[in-house]
């Protein structure tokens, strides 16, 4: 059996998920040989965040050209469509997908922030809902891995950032979490907590491996949250969040979209069998677009 080469961006967060995947890979097939190869993606370069797939593209090409046979992403980077030739073979079982509230000094939960409280995040996605439900916060940029993110918190230039619940939670930071948000309030980014195990077609050793550390309910769940992005052909850039649900054999699925300045949003929720999760994301999406999301979405981009 030949080596196998997962590929990954080289940031703090992207390796731990990677050496998460790895150590179960070796679980699964302990006479398996795996190695690391760290791919740079323009998203890593400073790109705009406006393009899509900036964190991607690289490793995908990387896949293509057979230097590595197993890329892994978070699947919320990754878009909807993927290149001639690759698809993705796997979706691990999700970590938790929401939002969550880092505070400075006693500030510790959203509704305690004093008025004209400074929140960090460059996700229109998230700014749009802030603001939609605290009007009087300032919702300013930032950017950059989770580290820098928490440095420029405690060197005070914010009261309080706001960030993937499960970056934190990978790079074992979970103290450092004062508040999950209620996806009431905000919405997380469909397929946010989860991972996706991406391989070349026709490479039968790679699908296999990577389809081993597959988990049905996550992959139903994502299935549900990317097919009603899809549907708005809004990207994985777009003030949009989704996230659904399993009870039973039931899936429940949340979706919104808003204004960048939180001046408009629509949410909807729709259920139906587990079976047909792309279905039923296909048709919260139609119903959103119905109810004025078209509108919205009218050349609207933004970094998440």
């Amino acid at each position: 059996m030949r080596a196998v080469v997962v590929g990954t961006r080289g940031s703090q967060l992207a390796l731990a998920q990677t050496r998460w995947v790895v150590e179960r890979l070796k679980e699964q097939w302990p006479e398996t040989e795996f190695t690391v190869r760290t791919v740079a993606t323009s998203g890593d370069r400073g790109a705009d965040p406006r393009e899509r797939g900036i964190f991607v593209k690289e490793l995908e090409q990387a896949l293509l050209d057979g230097v590595i046979d197993i890329a892994v992403h978070s699947l919320k980077d990754l878009p909807t469509r993927q290149p001639d030739g690759l698809y993705i073979a796997s979706v691990p079982r999700r970590v938790d997908p929401r939002d969550a509230l880092v505070g400075r000094n006693a500030v510790k939960r959203l509704d305690q922030l004093p008025k004209g409280a400074r929140v960090g995040t460059s996700s229109v996605r998230r700014k749009a809902q802030l603001l939609a439900y605290r009007p009087d916060l300032e919702v300013v940029p930032l950017r950059g891995n989770v580290d820098t993110r928490l440095k420029r918190l405690g060197a005070g230039e914010y009261d309080a950032i706001v960030i993937a619940a499960a970056g934190l939670l990978r790079l074992d930071l979970r103290n450092r979490i004062d508040e999950f948000l209620d996806p009431e309030v905000v919405l997380p980014a469909p397929g946010q907590g989860a991972l996706a195990l991406e391989v070349r077609r026709g490479d039968d050793l790679a699908d296999e491996l990577a389809y081993s550390l597959n988990h049905r309910e996550t992959q139903a769940r994502v299935t549900a949250e990317r097919a009603f992005l899809a549907k708005l052909e809004a990207g994985c850039l777009a003030p949009v969040g989704a996230l659904a649900y399993l009870e039973g054999d039931e899936l429940r699925l949340e979706g919104v979209v808003a204004a960048p300045d939180g001046s408009e949003l629509i949410r909807g929720e729709i259920a139906g069998p587990v079976e047909e999760a792309r279905e039923l994301g296909e048709e919260l999406a139609l119903d959103i677009l119905e109810q004025g999301g078209a509108d919205i979405l009218k050349g609207v981009k933004g970094g998440d």
